[in-house]
């Protein structure tokens, strides 16, 4: 027997609920898929349907079954696309993973641009502030903001990324500007809820290295939100330059310290590498969608990248 075409006619009528409404969908007979079904089952020594007049219903030998061969046939797609766009023309759905705030700020507003460049591609944009298994997600790029932990991803640095110290002119009328990083500990910062590292700025100039436990009125677990709040001159702000960068250049926000690197948590701004990076397994290197869409990214964001042109970063 066809042993794939018994496993996709399964596949078929248990998304389907039946033989029949299956068999109208992919425009066969249905005794042709009863047949392959039937060849499955004879194979596998197993029942992996209950059928009955009015139902068809996996077995638990048929549930099993049905979610590692979903698995497998998508395994086996996304090698025969592979294979298909090794060369030429970018074609084909590419899953991509991003960071809220970036994604709705920097690329959402390009994608139109891309898909004009690349009109065979689909694009899935997943976005999440939680790290993605790219396996088990069926993630082919993912894009992540600061300094990256050791594994086998390739990674490719796409722009800087760089946190500034910054508030706004109104605040900075009524509560004065700090000389240096212990001041913070005067002033009203606004700090991230889900994360006590976000509490803990730290600074660097000329190897002098100063750490600053900051307090504040407001946190909250979105970046954009915190970014409007300073605006509004309620206190100082540690964002990178993605997000606040046009503001500064605006002058609805004015830096603060800018003769000192920044950063937040345990990484000393010193020592970091932080950027903003695409990560791919090896095996797509050659896929000409993902090169097309990292391509597209580096040259959009620039070097330096545009949100920091006036921002003093």
């Amino acid at each position: 027997m066809d042993l794939l075409a018994g496993i996709k006619a399964f596949l078929s009528v248990a998304d389907e609920g039946g033989f029949a409404p299956a068999a109208r969908k992919a425009g066969v007979a249905t005794s042709s898929l009863t047949r392959q079904v039937d060849g499955l089952e004879e194979h596998l020594s197993t029942v992996l349907l209950n059928r009955s007049t009015r139902s068809v219903t996996l077995t638990p030998a048929g549930e099993d079954y049905y979610l590692r061969a979903v698995r497998i046939i998508a395994d086996l797609d996304d090698a025969n696309r592979s294979m298909n766009e090794r060369e030429g023309t970018p074609r084909g759905l590419l899953r991509v993973s991003l960071p809220v705030a970036f994604a709705r700020l920097h690329v959402s507003p390009i994608i139109p641009d891309f898909l004009r460049g690349s009109p065979e591609v689909e694009l899935e944009l997943v976005m999440s502030d939680q790290p993605v298994n790219l396996v088990e997600d069926r993630i082919d790029i993912a894009i992540r903001l600061g300094s990256l932990e050791s594994s086998s991803l390739i990674a490719r640095k796409l722009a800087p990324h760089r946190r500034l110290l910054c508030a706004s002119p109104a605040y900075l009328a009524e509560h004065g500007t700090p000389s240096r990083p212990a001041d913070l500990a005067r002033h009203n910062c606004l700090t991230f809820s889900y994360a006590s590292g976000d509490r803990t700025w730290r600074f660097a100039r000329q190897g002098k290295e100063e750490i600053v436990r900051v307090r504040g009125t407001v946190r909250a677990n979105h970046s954009e939100t915190l970014r409007e709040v300073a605006v509004a001159g309620v206190g100082m702000l540690l964002m990178p330059t993605w997000l606040v960068g046009e503001d500064i250049a605006a002058g609805r926000l004015c830096r603060v310290l800018p003769e000192w690197e920044a950063d937040i948590g345990r990484t000393s701004p010193a020592a970091s590498d932080g950027g903003i990076y695409a990560l791919y397994h090896a095996d797509r290197r050659t896929s000409a969608k993902l090169r097309a869409f990292i391509d597209f990214l580096e040259a959009r964001f620039g070097s330096p990248p545009y949100w920091e042109s006036g921002a003093g970063a």
